[in-house]
């Protein structure tokens, strides 16, 4: 416990128990990009005629307008075109979702041509290796003979031959015949749902003919004719179907298949059934395969073990997946109709759960439809997320409260993580809701008419939290809270400041006043955009709702009406579930399909690749990915738009050089009309078990948005020790203009965020240094004592920040130093406004708060030094 004679909004104590090399030059060797060169020749497999390329997600260093995307160049269309900037060098790349052995492209130029260009490969979309030596460009179609594999396929353009960019009407990719049409091995049918016409008993349904266990069958009544039939999901060219007959087996029968499971046209003429395995070679094109017995071969019915459907294109990411379906059981979804003891009910069991689960698998989203409810107290417990489903926040109105309080911890809020409300109004019993929380707590697009608390009740220690997009028509009052960040929202009031108060774009807010009273206020945010969310249309089908880009920002996005934007159907999202596999779901996102990740705990023994210009991939009630075998967990490409929402990344236990990269090495594309956005994302080395990952988010992308994200290096949990859970930066920022909101970021074992990019804007940080080193000697940078919070490169030269606290508890020894909490080249185009540091009850000391500016935060008085601009 604190020395009584600390202050009453105590200091926390909630503790309690670079980059990789840059992008790989031209003259890559292939195993190092990961690329095969194939082996295959002429005689060995002809080049196939059909385009791969055509339709496939596409992306481009840049594009001159909007009107000449890198995707009208795999259109199809000989009248479209992509172009580019006006300037050398340029790329354009394409997707073919899978490894493919590629043996021609050819490029349609428009009059805008290479003078010299190659052609190169990837396995993974940031590898790349020579396809080709240079190339000499010529006016019009060029056809190129290649011998490579890859799944990514760019043409690299290194002069221009006229004054304009690079500017082409179709980019084609040939493949060779063993790869893209042959026909696969794996069974697309196996798993998929099935049906018959009929069954001898219980114990022979006709799902058992396609779960791959040969012990168990399908068997028909004793009669003719009879059939049975798979749901591939979509329509495929089907090559091969094998038909592992038990020993009634059929006399004849033909092979069929269906677009829509109703009109059936025949794959196969009849056929003689022959006891045992029977494989059949056919082409046809279906999404529903049905094997039709005309006469049986003995006096019982048809009996299968196995029917497999084997498909080309090479058969091995299996069949095409279909968009859309259920929300999983870990979802709860209410409408008016239900009474509201049920709807309590199934709230205050889900929060006994809840309520101390800190490190638990349980993942949970508590849905409300359009509509009142009235008498509720949603108590909201960890990895629960609470949302309406209306499209704007009135649209849904819960008479009562929901409330985040910390008796399960007595009284001490700090570690009230990991979970949030979204996107409906709340009307408080007693005029003002309760939301003690703590970091990765987002309280975005709610309207609360009343007042909003943020300190538990007794007002013990708090230490959070982040709002936005919000309308709080009383006042808010954070009492204990430390520190809090509140962005484009509206308040009718606020009732005081601990240490760093920070508003960006908020109307009502107090005015500017650091460091007495410690409010930081921005009048306008300089570029925004709203976290996507789900929510049901007026027809009562799922939709994901992605809010517009916005500038110099302030208020609701919802004032004057619905929130600008595009609504996206459920349907062009792949909705994932915990048992789905990394390969699933990459394979997903390849199909051009966005993701929906339902509540849950995700292993990924592989990366997921976003690729996809405006892609979204957004997650329910706090699904958790993690990395196995040490591998990256997501890379997203340089492309305009992706936006990534609503995920924990917690690490493995084999050390990940990265648990979420933002564009390849050394990305260049300019993304100012169409920022990539991060928010609500968050990272976690440790607490749950024992991970490791150097460094969790890397941001090399130009223009992005990083809107809230709390990396952690955990202290306190399972699998926690200098040496246990070991991970060296949250952030590293390469890219140039990337604006940051609510950055939180604790306790890595070296600098905390690196930011190497020009033009890099922060508006609230938060930090505590890591607790643990064991000594001074193990905690130094070179000579210097320990790291700083956040360091601005040296090369840097322009660079703004507001609101920035950074705090020391060094328990294992207290009298470890930290030279400074900032550090950041002294010139004038890197500015630095409204910084403090201060030392936890005096264990340990920063000595400087920016460079060699400001004293020393030491002692049991827990006072913060400030610096109110630097330089």
């Amino acid at each position: 416990m604190p020395p009584s004679s600390w202050p009453q909004f105590r200091p926390r104590r909630r503790r309690t128990g670079l980059v990789a090399a840059g992008f790989a030059a031209l003259s890559t060797f292939a195993a190092v990009a990961g690329v095969v060169p194939s082996t295959y020749s002429a005689a060995a497999a002809a080049c196939g005629t059909a385009n791969v390329a055509q339709g496939r997600p596409a992306s481009a260093s840049s594009t001159e307008n909007a009107g000449t995307p890198a995707s009208a160049a795999f259109d199809g269309d000989t009248s479209t075109r992509w172009s580019s900037a006006f300037s050398d060098p340029q790329w354009i790349q394409v997707d073919l979702g899978s490894a493919q052995q590629i043996c021609k492209v050819v490029l349609n130029w428009e009059a805008a041509r290479a003078q010299t260009f190659k052609i190169q490969v990837s396995a993974d979309g940031s590898a790349w290796s020579d396809a080709t030596a240079t190339v000499n460009g010529v006016s019009g179609t060029q056809a190129l003979d290649v011998s490579a594999t890859g799944r990514y396929v760019r043409m690299s353009g290194l002069t221009r031959a006229t004054a304009y960019g690079y500017s082409l009407w179709e980019f084609a990719v040939n493949v060779a015949s063993g790869g893209g049409t042959t026909c696969g091995t794996t069974d697309v049918a196996q798993g998929r749902p099935a049906s018959a016409s009929s069954t001898e008993n219980a114990a022979s349904p006709a799902s058992a003919a396609f779960d791959g266990d040969t012990g168990t069958r399908w068997s028909s009544a004793f009669s003719d004719p009879q059939w049975i039939q798979v749901d591939l999901g979509s329509a495929q060219q089907i090559c091969k179907v094998v038909l592992n007959w038990e020993a009634a087996y059929a006399r004849t029968f033909k092979i069929q298949v269906s677009a829509d499971g109703s009109a059936w046209s025949d794959a196969t003429a009849t056929v003689n059934g022959v006891s045992g395995t029977q494989s059949l070679d056919l082409t046809a094109t279906g999404r529903y395969v049905r094997m039709s017995g005309l006469t049986r071969a003995t006096a019982y019915g048809y009996s299968l073990w196995e029917f497999a459907v084997n498909t080309t294109g090479g058969g091995d990411d299996g069949p095409t997946l279909p968009g859309g379906g259920d929300l999983g059981p870990n979802v709860r979804v209410f409408d008016p109709s239900m009474s509201s003891a049920s709807i309590q009910s199934t709230i205050d069991t889900i929060f006994r759960q809840q309520e101390s689960n800190q490190f638990g698998s349980q993942r949970y989203a508590l849905l409300f439809k359009p509509g009142t409810y009235s008498g509720l107290n949603a108590q909201i417990g960890f990895y629960t997320s609470i949302a309406g489903l209306g499209q704007s926040p009135d649209n849904v109105t819960i008479n009562g409260d929901i409330t985040v309080d910390a008796g399960w911890f007595n009284g001490n809020a700090t570690q009230n993580f990991w979970r949030s409300a979204e996107n409906l109004a709340v009307v408080p019993v007693n005029g003002t809701d309760r939301w003690a929380v703590a970091q990765a707590a987002p309280f975005r697009r709610i309207h609360v008419r009343g007042g909003l608390n943020l300190a538990p009740n007794g007002y013990g220690w708090a230490s959070g939290g982040y709002i936005a997009d919000s309308k709080i028509d009383g006042t808010v009052g954070p009492y204990s809270q430390q520190q809090w960040f509140t962005r484009d929202s509206t308040i009718g009031g606020w009732t005081n400041g601990v240490w760093n108060m920070v508003f960006s774009g908020v109307v009502g807010a107090p005015a500017q006043s650091f460091p007495n009273p410690p409010y930081t206020t921005l009048a306008t945010s300089p570029v925004t955009r709203e976290k996507p969310y789900l929510y049901v249309d007026s027809g009562g089908a799922y939709r994901v709702f992605v809010p517009s880009l916005r500038t110099n920002s302030s208020g609701v996005s919802w004032a004057s009406g619905a929130t600008p934007g595009t609504s996206i159907p459920l349907t062009q999202f792949y909705v994932a579930k915990p048992s789905d596999s990394a390969a699933t779901l990459d394979q997903a996102l390849s199909q051009g399909l966005n993701l929906l990740f339902t509540p849950g705990v995700y292993h990924l023994n592989q990366t997921l690749h976003v690729t996809r210009p405006d892609t979204v991939v957004l997650g329910l009630g706090y699904a958790t990915l993690i990395p196995d075998n040490g591998v990256v967990a997501v890379n997203v490409a340089d492309v305009d738009g992706v936006k990534i929402a609503g995920l924990l990344l917690d690490a493995g236990t084999v050390n990940s050089p990265v648990l979420m990269r933002v564009g390849p090495d050394n990305a260049s594309a300019s993304h100012t009309a169409n920022p990539i956005s991060i928010q609500d994302v968050f990272f976690r080395i440790g607490g749950a078990g024992p991970g490791s990952a150097t460094t969790s988010l890397v941001v090399n992308s130009d223009n992005t948005i990083i809107d809230h994200i709390w990396a952690w290096r955990a202290d306190h949990g399972a699998g926690v020790g200098w040496n246990t859970n070991p991970a060296d930066t949250g952030l590293i920022v390469n890219g140039d203009n990337v604006t940051a909101y609510g950055l939180f970021v604790e306790h890595y074992k070296k600098y905390e965020v690196i930011w190497n990019g020009q033009g890099g804007k922060t508006i609230f940080f938060q930090n505590e240094l890591p607790y643990d080193p064991p000594n001074q000697a193990s905690w130094m940078n070179g000579s210097t004592r320990g790291y700083a919070a956040y360091k601005v490169a040296d090369s840097v030269t322009s660079h703004e920040a507001w609101g920035l606290g950074s705090y020391c508890n060094f328990s294992t020894d207290p009298s470890i130093v930290a030279e400074r909490g900032f550090e950041a080249p002294n010139r004038p185009g890197v500015r630095f406004h409204d910084l403090l540091t201060v030392s936890l009850g005096g264990v340990g000391t920063i000595a400087h708060v920016i460079n060699d500016t400001g004293g020393p935060a030491q002692g049991t008085a827990t006072v913060p030094v400030n610096v109110v601009s630097y330089p």
